[in-house]
């Protein structure tokens, strides 16, 4: 039983006949559509991390002791581990800056490491449940109340880390037992790292000795602004008015990681036009040779009636199926190599937040159509050249 015969059945059989530089041709957008999706990966789950974490602290302003702005950054961006503080009469001075809503401070202690009984190193986070409006919103929904004295509730990561999941165990934190009575959902934020305990365990902590830390001290102040102010402004009137003290607008965490961002992403975009252009340069000479290479048979086939738009079918389908191979494989190979290398660059390591599915989709969806689109543009011109042959001479044409 013979097989049917169709146009597309003709264009991979073309393909098969010079595997070789068929493969030639498929590596070329691989590799290409593979430097698109980890160029994309990278930048977007940075910028995404950054933006997640701005949306989700809930306040318009960070008051944090000056010169302490990139510790802050530190840790709510990047799980680093850091102790900073201020005296928490500042709450009071900030209350008075014209603009101001509402306020809430969290202190950040760290554990001690070395000790066989302490969680591995993270951060521990003492906020006050009674202006909290930061931390409360996922507690509520979480545990449905608030936390008691001894209790504590875990970030995300901090859970793994301790190998807590859901189960009630008891762990010490400078030298006081707390219960851990429940594990918040992940954030996106470096707070995912945390362990969160209330504000009126401190004073017993401060007793024992085991923080680093001196009665009435605070780390950060989270302001929310009133209507019709702009945060900016009032950042600036928290500047002149308190010395002790550096303002960062929500909209400005992440700064230098948005600055650095944007050298990177310029990097890249550089180095994928240039690739984009050679590709398209060795699609084009390659289609070349193959429309000098197959100029009597398009004749033939012209002679006993194949149209121009059957020509163009042909050949339009040998690149979409070099295009689409070359495209899949580069985008499964991206993929991999961005999960695989993500730990081995300092700016993704300590980043808690990570693509979603539909945003990997997304990015591979994207580069399915560039890898495809440049192999198109690059097919045009040989493809125009050789639907336009006259059949005769091109018959005659040795």
């Amino acid at each position: 039983m013979t097989k049917e015969f169709t146009i597309f059945s003709l264009a991979l059989k073309n393909l098969k006949r010079k595997p070789l530089r068929t493969g030639i041709l498929i590596v070329a957008i691989g590799l290409l559509v593979s430097v698109l999706v980890f160029a994309l990966s990278f930048v977007r789950r940075v910028d995404s991390s950054i933006r997640i974490t701005s949306d989700r602290l809930g306040s318009d302003l960070l008051i944090v002791p000056t010169g302490s702005r990139g510790a802050a950054e530190d840790v709510l961006l990047e799980n680093k581990v850091k102790s900073f503080y201020m005296d928490k009469g500042i709450i009071d001075r900030v209350k008075n800056i014209k603009g101001i809503d509402r306020l809430t401070y969290q202190t950040y202690l760290v554990t001690i490491t070395g000790v066989c009984c302490d969680v591995p190193e993270t951060i521990v986070v003492a906020f006050n449940q009674d202006t909290d409006f930061v931390i409360k919103p996922w507690l509520t929904k979480k545990l449905g109340r608030e936390l008691k004295k001894g209790e504590a509730i875990v970030g995300s990561e901090s859970a793994f880390n301790i190998r807590l999941g859901l189960t009630e165990v008891d762990s010490v934190l400078f030298g006081s037992i707390f219960k851990m009575v429940g594990v918040l959902d992940k954030t996106g934020t470096g707070l995912d790292t945390a362990i969160f305990i209330d504000d009126k365990n401190i004073d017993e902590i401060l007793q024992k000795g085991k923080a680093d830390i001196k009665p009435g001290q605070i780390s950060v102040i989270f302001a929310k602004v009133q209507k019709g102010y702009d945060p900016y402004e009032v950042a600036g009137s928290i500047e002149d008015s308190i010395i002790e003290a550096d303002t960062v607008a929500r909209k400005d965490i992440g700064k230098s990681l948005i600055n650095t961002l944007r050298d990177i992403n310029r990097i890249f975009s550089a180095t994928v036009m240039l690739a984009s252009i050679l590709s398209i340069f060795l699609v084009w000479a390659v289609f070349s040779a193959i429309a000098n290479e197959r100029a009597k048979e398009v004749g033939i086939m012209r002679a006993i009636g194949a149209k121009e738009n059957h020509v163009v079918r042909i050949f339009f389908l040998e690149v979409f199926v070099i295009g689409s191979i070359g495209s899949i494989l580069g985008i499964i190979s991206g993929t991999v190599l961005s999960l695989l290398l993500a730990k081995s660059f300092i700016i993704l390591k300590n980043l808690s937040n990570d693509l979603s599915v539909a945003e990997r989709i997304s990015i591979g969806v994207l580069s399915l159509f560039a890898g495809t689109g440049i192999c198109v543009v690059g097919a045009l011109l040989p493809i125009q050249r050789i639907k336009k042959l006259e059949p005769l001479l091109a018959i005659k044409e040795e």
